[in-house]
């Protein structure tokens, strides 16, 4: 989808498919006088006042019990506004506000998406009254608009730019962070060879290094360019086990490398491959993980391992068995004191970075929901099967997708974990923390009619 995302919304017949046609420039939506003829909302590609986004016409918002299809279609609009960065709600200036547009600004007043109120069919000043009227619904002063005739589409453009610009300022700051400055952190337990790494990256004796742990005590950051990209390293201190940590230095050196995992983007987990993974680097992880930062494997001194098929075997073992939170992080061999990997590891960093910023479509979230829901459906609870209506990513960095239903409490944490799997294998995100947030669907229809 381009830009800002702008869904109309409306009761059946208030000229929402005509609008959608007009912001298109073309008629793609089928245009008729009988109510209902949208069913599916559809999507496209609009252009106001050489400003571009992208236009969502959905199904005209009925009152219907839950069971119909005018309820399936109504989720159709919920899942809309879900992803919406505004919505037109339409009223029509002619037939003036009537108690199904009153009831359905009330569920509007419940959602999250900003509303811009539109009055439509007010050619040539027709329908002033109507337009007025409006002013009840309390969403501010409607834009008086015909569809039809191309009219009032430079107050309509005023109401919309707010949104667009700043969605166009999103999107720009999102391309800056996928292509900009990579944070990349190289964390693990002390004399791993964290600071040997970072000057082999560097080709230089940046940082001080010894056989002796605890070389490092500050959280280092270093600017740097790899292939013409640019990087800031961060080398931090060993992480021992709290329990081990007794000096002031150190829980001091162990709070800075908190605050560098924190800030991250990418962090390197870096093991001795001689002594394999420890339950230490498992806390290392797990941390990162709790931070959500995109997370990456590196065995160093991988010249040193005698056999190194059974010790990648064992390690990846240990690795899935372990943290099943963030299933297939990248698993690497290097070696710092002769080079070997260290490209790989590289474009494992970027890689991750971008994995950990993507963005899936609301269209393909929802239609992966309604599959994962028929191979594995939702469990029954108090003899009633929980309902999960629609599903919208509203974060990334890390990917975060908030899903909607019924009794959302009631969901047991298999299913959640069910589901995050289920998101991670279909769309592609491994070694990337996701997190699933499950809220109460603002659906004046839910468990037995409106309210």
């Amino acid at each position: 989808m381009t830009g800002a995302v702008i869904a109309i919304v409306g009761r059946p017949n208030v000229g929402k498919s005509t609008l959608f046609n007009r912001l298109v420039g073309r008629r793609e939506a089928i245009v008729d006088d009988r109510p209902g003829v949208t069913r599916d909302r559809r999507e496209g590609a609009a252009s106001l006042a050489g400003a571009e986004f992208t236009v969502v016409d959905t199904a005209g918002l009925e009152d219907a019990p839950p069971g119909a299809l005018e309820a399936a279609m109504r989720r159709q609009t919920e899942a809309a506004l879900a992803g919406a960065d505004a919505a037109l709600f339409l009223v029509d200036a002619r037939a003036g506000v009537t108690a199904l547009d009153r009831h359905f600004a009330a569920w509007l007043r419940r959602g999250a998406a900003p509303v811009v109120l539109v009055a439509n069919k007010a050619e040539s000043g027709r329908g002033t009254e109507g337009a007025l009227e409006a002013y009840e619904l309390g969403f501010g002063a409607p834009v008086a608009i015909s569809a039809e005739h191309g009219e009032g589409l430079a107050d309509l453009y005023e109401a919309l730019a707010a949104f667009i610009d700043a969605s166009a300022a999103k999107d720009e700051r999102d391309r800056n962070e996928t292509d900009g400055l990579l944070r990349l952190a190289i964390v693990g337990r002390p004399n791993v060879g964290k600071s040997t790494l970072i000057n082999r990256l560097l080709g230089e004796d940046r940082l001080l290094t010894g056989p002796e742990p605890g070389v490092t005590r500050d959280a280092i950051a270093v600017d740097w360019t790899w292939k013409g990209r640019p990087v800031r390293l961060v080398d931090t201190a060993g992480l021992r086990r709290r329990a081990r940590v007794q000096d002031r230095i150190e829980r001091l050196s162990a709070a800075d490398t908190d605050r560098a995992i924190r800030f991250a983007e990418t962090v390197v987990l870096l093991l001795d491959a001689k002594d394999g993974l420890e339950r230490q680097d498992l806390a290392i992880a797990a941390r990162t993980i709790e931070e959500g930062r995109a997370l990456a494997i590196a065995a160093n001194k991988w010249d040193l391992v005698r056999d190194p098929s059974e010790t990648l075997g064992a390690l990846r073992d240990r690795i899935e068995a372990s943290l099943p939170q963030v299933r297939h992080v990248p698993l690497l061999t290097v070696s710092a004191a002769t080079g070997q990997g260290i490209d790989r590891l590289m474009r494992t960093a970027f890689k991750s970075r971008e994995i950990w910023s993507r963005r899936i479509p609301t269209g393909a979230l929802n239609r992966w929901l309604r599959d994962a829901m028929e191979a594995h459906p939702p469990p029954i609870v108090k003899g009633r099967r929980l309902k999960l209506r629609y599903a919208a990513q509203i974060k990334r960095r890390p990917p975060t997708v908030a899903i909607f239903g019924s009794r959302p409490s009631a969901v047991p944490e298999s299913y959640v974990r069910y589901l995050a799997n289920g998101l991670r294998r279909d769309f592609d995100l491994p070694g990337v923390p996701i997190r699933i947030l499950l809220r109460a669907a603002a659906n004046p229809y839910d468990e037995g009619g409106p309210r």
